[in-house]
This record gives C-alpha cells, structure tokens and sequence, in this order.
C-alpha cells in the first residue's frame, strides 16, 4: 500500500491517493501506530488537557479517567506525529476548505499550533495553521472538555471516516469482517479502479452485511 514509503511521504498528492481502510476503530489505531513508525524523522507526542465541564464531577470523573475515553469523532488523548505524515481533520474549522474529513501534511509541529498543507479539495496545495480546540462530546453521560488538536494520523482510516473520499489505491482490511449495513460497499467504492483495490481476508471470503429495511 505504501511502497517506499520514506522516499514518497513528502509528495503530498502521493499519500492523499492512498488509504488502508478497516472497520473497527481500534484496528485502525494499531495500523496507524505501525505505518508511523515507517516514516523517517521523530515522534512529537501531543497530550490533551481533559477536565469535567462541572466542577462538581471531578471527583466522580478524575482526569487519569477521562484520558482514556475515546470518543467517536475526537481526538485521543495522546497523539504521536511526525513532520510530513498525512492527517484528517475531525472538525469543521473552516468551511469549506477546512472541513471534517479533510486531509492534510504536516510541514512544522509546534507547541500549540501544526502548519499543514490541504491535501484534498479545491483549496489543495494552500498552507494552514491548526490550533488546539476545546471539544466536548455529546455522547456521555455527563460532560467533559478535551483540548486537543482536532486532527487524526491518517494512512489508516474506519470504512465509516473514509465515506466521500475519492482515493487511487484501498487496502481493505477485512481481518474482521464489516458489522454494519452497506460498510463494504463504501469501502469497496472508495477507488475508481478493481485493479487498485486490495483486501484482506482470513480466507478469502467476507460477509456483507445488509439491512433489507433499509433498501
């Protein structure tokens, strides 16, 4: 999927073509922490700032707790990035270049802010600075904020994240099979070509999960 990678990562039309594509989350995770450590340069390791949006809760809700949630559509609590390697955005900051689901290259790490380069879109080619946001998720029970950098390492990405993105070349990573109604249609369809198409079974068979309800 990423032949050479150390040669290929700073041309940026190069890695946006390309994607290794899963269902599951967590195995998104491990791929990408593998696919990182391919790529040359050092680590900079971004931890978030978590805190209860009620006083009061905090001592329900201690920080060392709310470090390990991971919520759908924020970014984890401790990110791991390198200059030069390919990320999405998981928040609208500015429409319509900077968009949930754009992908971008990182040029400069810095503290607070991370110059990138839009990879996608018309607004391709143009240079951005990204700071960290204050994100709350509305999927607990109880409220927190995390301040992070609103952006994901994306060589791997879920079937679901990759839903509108037009790629060259898909790996799909059917280890574990889809779990939800026409996931392997939007993971199959993400490439224009059968010939760059690429998927991993166990056996060479997968389930396609459809709901008849929902045709």
């Amino acid at each position: 999927m990423f032949p050479n990678v150390s040669q290929h990562f700073i041309d940026h039309s190069w890695l946006c073509q390309r994607a290794i594509l899963a269902p599951r989350n967590e195995d998104v995770g491990i791929m990408n922490k593998q696919l990182l450590q391919e790529l040359p340069g050092s680590v900079q390791v971004y931890k978030s700032i978590d805190t209860t949006c009620d006083i009061k809760e905090a001592v329900n809700y201690p920080t060392e707790f709310l470090n390990t949630l991971e919520p759908s559509g924020v970014p984890s609590h401790t990110l791991e990035l390198k200059i030069g390697a390919p990320i999405m955005l998981l928040r609208d900051l500015h429409p319509p270049s900077l968009c949930n689901g754009t992908r971008l290259g990182i040029k400069e790490l810095m503290p607070n802010i991370i110059e990138a380069t839009i990879m996608t879109g018309h607004a391709a080619g143009e240079d951005v600075f990204i700071p960290r946001n204050p994100i709350i998720p509305s999927d607990f029970p109880f409220q927190f904020k995390r301040l992070q950098f609103p952006v994901r390492f994306s060589s791997a990405m879920s079937i679901n994240k990759a839903q509108g993105q037009s790629l060259k070349v898909v790996g799909l990573d059917l280890l574990k099979p889809c779990f939800s109604h026409r996931q392997l249609y939007v993971g199959s369809s993400r490439v224009g070509k059968a010939d760059n198409l690429y998927i991993l079974t166990p056996n060479g068979r997968t389930a396609n999960i459809v709901y008849p309800e929902a045709l």
